[in-house]
């Protein structure tokens, strides 16, 4: 399939096919990018430099390198893929029908303009990727706003890759929310008070006088605030920093955005459902790349172990928290794509379905043996044809194309 052709107009604005207008990158996001490509090389791949370039100001920048920074933080291989779920994985799933009914729900969170046609084949794909890890995980339980997370990784990476993707954080990231009761995402939510507490006493304490408890943040934090931001493109900037970040870190965000808006809540009358009201409605123009910034200096002045001992939080035992530092440990020695996709080559072979199954089942959620590691795509494919790899399908693909920004063309002259 052809990329979409790009023309200049003018010095530093470029205008795409399909209509839209993207800024050529300045010099600055061309040392990131360069930093990125790397990072990406480098034997083994530079995981810390490829975090704090999600963590930092823009993120990852474009869907293309998402597609490549994404699995290795993940430490997801996009030559060991699963197979695309068979209708079988629908059969009897007791989570089927409440899976059916938020997707069909799901239209908001799909590119404006795209044909009902493009947003059903994706929607069924969403179906059958939630189930397919929900049927390799049985510890795991479906939550309603899981979706959320899902979709937005299969807009960017496509359906098999978003298996991939979404079965590790599942086992991980966001592990607690998909208990059989709401007890661990609750603890979760405890961290928030602590947070107010430290920075802001007065907020925190009108905050305990209204009663208006941490309710108001529960849907933020289980879908990583995707489901309440109406522009895709600062959906995924969150979705770049918390990839690169600890477990605890969208409630970090929860706490700075709260913090953030601490005159207008304290001009509030003091009531609970009056304080519930207004904390719930997250704006949509809030300085993103600020609160980002302002959550990392959270983290590191007032640690998750430092909050647990001052709020008694410690009693209970948080999975997605316990498994972290095995998890990012597990990330560290990953190939470049360069030598996985020779590997891969060399064996003459795909997974089966069998064997993926077995990189799939519960043990993925252990720290994996060095000898079966874990990376993304080639290394001499330049930026044009990132989004080419086996992460796309031909019909998401397609999609991303006509509803998604592409990075403009003189990101492609630096490789």
């Amino acid at each position: 399939m052809k990329r979409l052709k790009k023309k200049k107009v003018n010095a530093g604005v470029v205008v795409n096919r399909n209509g839209s207008v993207s800024k050529e990158p300045d010099s600055g996001k061309k040392q990131k990018l360069a930093e990125i490509h790397q990072a990406l090389n480098s034997d083994p791949v530079d995981i810390e430099t490829l975090r704090r370039a999600a963590a930092s100001k823009g993120g990852l920048l474009t869907d293309e390198v998402r597609r490549k920074v994404w699995p290795k933080l993940l430490n997801i291989n996009v030559y060991d893929l699963p197979h695309k779920p068979g209708r079988d994985v629908r059969e009897n799933h007791k989570d089927y029908n409440q899976v059916v009914l938020d997707v069909r729900r799901s239209m908001k969170r799909f590119p404006k303009g795209m044909p009902a046609t493009d947003r059903g084949v994706l929607q069924e794909q969403l179906i059958d990727i939630i189930l397919q890890v929900l049927k390799w995980s049985p510890q795991l339980h479906y939550y309603q706003g899981y979706h959320d997370v899902a979709v937005t990784l299969l807009l960017v990476a496509g359906e098999r890759m978003a298996i991939a993707m979404l079965h590790t954080l599942s086992n991980h990231h966001l592990r607690d929310f998909m208990d059989p009761t709401m007890d661990s995402t609750k603890h979760i939510l405890n961290y928030l008070m602590p947070i107010l507490e430290q920075v802001d006493t007065k907020l925190h304490d009108f905050m305990m006088r209204s009663d208006v408890g941490t309710i108001f943040a529960l849907s933020w934090l289980i879908t990583w605030y995707g489901h309440v931001l109406s522009e895709f493109r600062h959906t995924l900037r969150l979705y770049d920093f918390f990839l690169a970040s600890h477990p605890l870190m969208p409630i970090y965000l929860a706490a700075t955005i709260v913090l953030y808006r601490e005159k207008e809540v304290k001009k509030t009358e003091c009531d609970m459902a009056m304080v519930h009201h207004l904390l719930s409605r997250i704006p949509q123009d809030l300085p993103y790349e600020f609160l980002i910034g302002q959550s990392l200096r959270l983290f590191d002045q007032y640690p998750p172990s430092l909050l647990a001992k001052r709020a008694e939080l410690q009693s209970r035992k948080s999975l997605s928290i316990s498994t972290f530092q095995s998890f990012q440990l597990s990330t560290l020695h990953q190939r470049p794509d360069s030598i996985l996709q020779r590997l891969t080559r060399a064996q003459g072979s795909t997974p089966s379905r069998h064997t993926a199954s077995q990189h799939w089942g519960l043990a993925a959620a252990l720290p994996r043996d060095r000898g079966q590691l874990w990376g993304t795509g080639n290394r001499m494919v330049k930026m044009a044809v990132w989004g080419l790899s086996a992460t796309l399908g031909a019909a998401v693909f397609a999609v991303a194309q006509t509803a998604l920004d592409w990075g403009p063309d003189a990101l492609l002259q630096l490789f």
